[in-house]
């Protein structure tokens, strides 16, 4: 093992054994080389004269760049456009992010937490994590309606064991007593990863606070009884709450340093909540409790992501991160976010309406939803992958199927005053196959 990461190690070790404890052996070997980024970053402060040290190319002072390119980046220098970002991100960006968890996460005011580490995308914020902490073999719990890139992610890539709990409990809501069950019958682990996605993809509900108080105390109830827990809340879609009774807030601010035996990670970023899909910008933050000093767990931690990132990706897209740190800045954006979000709440009210309609009863039920992208239907005696492709081949029309009798819709993507059809499209295509399978 290298010098740098046992030294790593060693101070993770001190301030946190338990977290220490939950490294993978790849988790363990990682560190961040004091090489050509390390150097680069010295000289971008020191070097006043030439600064020799990276592979980028300059030209009478600045970098050097193409003017069929730099036509489409209005707005941006070239500084800001074509060079290389930081491992972790741009630091600008990385405060502006943790100054916005605290506006929009009130409970985490005087709380334990990281600042904000830029990654590729959410999902390569769940990968960065499972570099550095999940082993093959490990379990990792989570509800039943789950995205599927868990199973690829976490399963397939990483070797883990996923373990599901039913997401809803009789009669609708989040099933508290079966995690509690789920966190109890796995008490011989010596480490459980936990992951919990609220608003849920992909049946677009969220807790509602009653729920997320109930929740955090069940997992801290578990971290008392002896178990380490790897609690990632994955809140891809954070901010696009419909309801009033969802908790507008993410489950990371109330576990974030409450026990020395759980780590909570938060994953977001701005794909959803700025709406930038392409930016491919996510970010990863952690909170846990130290024995001395936040700031040295926090920051060893940093340099094991930042060696994960650079022997992967090097780093993320500058041209993104430049752009998201100048919108962030903008006194409109606020508003403009709200005004997309009005939208997309509107979408969910007028299914919300629809779906009271009587003459559906009996094709369908609906699962609880109140926030997100999407909701979710269970069909009544009929198959889901059918389902779906009569639905495309004979009405043009395009859904998920989801499991034996699931579907997913995501009306996100579907204009408000085309809802009402949409709904009425889907229940002609569960009727022509009842009628098919009764002709048959």
């Amino acid at each position: 093992m290298r010098p740098l990461a046992v030294e790593l190690n060693r101070i993770i070790e001190r301030e946190n054994p338990h977290v220490a404890a939950m490294l993978s052996d790849l988790g363990r070997r990682l560190y961040f080389p004091k090489g050509i980024l390390a150097q680069s970053a010295e000289a971008k402060q020191k070097a006043t004269r030439y600064d020799a040290t990276i592979g980028i190319a300059w030209e009478n002072r600045k970098p050097m760049f193409l003017p069929a390119v730099m036509q489409y980046f209005n707005g941006l220098s070239a500084a800001e456009a074509v060079t290389y970002a930081p491992a972790t991100g741009q630091p600008q960006l990385r405060r502006m992010w943790r100054e916005k968890l605290l506006r929009h996460n009130p409970a985490l005011e005087g709380k334990s937490f990281s600042t904000p580490i830029v990654t590729s995308g959410v999902t390569h914020a769940l990968s960065l994590t499972a570099d550095l902490f999940v082993q093959r073999g490990d379990l990792v719990l989570l509800p039943d309606k789950f995205w599927e890139n868990y199973e690829l992610l976490f399963g397939v890539r990483y070797q883990a064991r996923l373990v599901a709990f039913p997401l809803f409990r009789p009669g609708g809501g989040f099933n508290v007593d079966g995690l509690r069950q789920s966190l109890e019958s796995h008490a011989e682990a010596g480490k459980i990863i936990l992951i919990l996605n609220f608003p849920n993809n992909p049946t677009g509900y969220s807790l509602t606070a009653d729920e997320a108080e109930e929740t955090a105390v069940v997992i801290q109830q578990a971290a008392e009884k002896g178990r380490n827990l790897l609690v990632i809340s994955d809140d891809a879609y954070f901010g696009l709450f419909y309801h009033p009774a969802a908790f507008q807030q993410s489950l990371f601010a109330k576990l974030a340093g409450t026990h020395e035996r759980l780590l909570a990670v938060k994953v977001d970023g701005p794909t959803k909540e700025e709406f930038v899909w392409g930016f491919r910008t996510g970010m990863l933050t952690f909170g846990a409790k130290a024995s001395s000093s936040d700031k040295a767990l926090y920051d060893a931690l940093e340099m094991k992501v930042s060696g994960a990132i650079r022997s992967a990706i090097s780093n993320c897209s500058q041209p993104a991160q430049s752009v998201l740190a100048k919108a962030l800045a903008e006194q409109q954006i606020d508003q403009q976010r709200a005004e997309k979000k009005r939208i997309l709440q509107q979408r969910a009210e007028k299914v919300w309406e629809v779906l009271r309609r009587p003459e559906f009863a009996d094709l369908w039920e609906p699962y609880p939803f109140n926030a997100g992208y999407f909701m979710c239907l269970k069909l009544k005696g009929i198959d889901a992958e059918a389902f779906r492709k009569h639905l495309l081949d004979e009405h043009g029309v395009g859904v998920i199927a989801d499991g034996p009798h699931d579907i997913r819709v995501a009306f996100s993507a579907v204009d408000v005053e085309n809802i009402e059809e949409l709904y009425c499209i889907l229940a002609t295509a569960a009727r022509e196959l009842r009628a098919a399978a009764a002709s048959g």
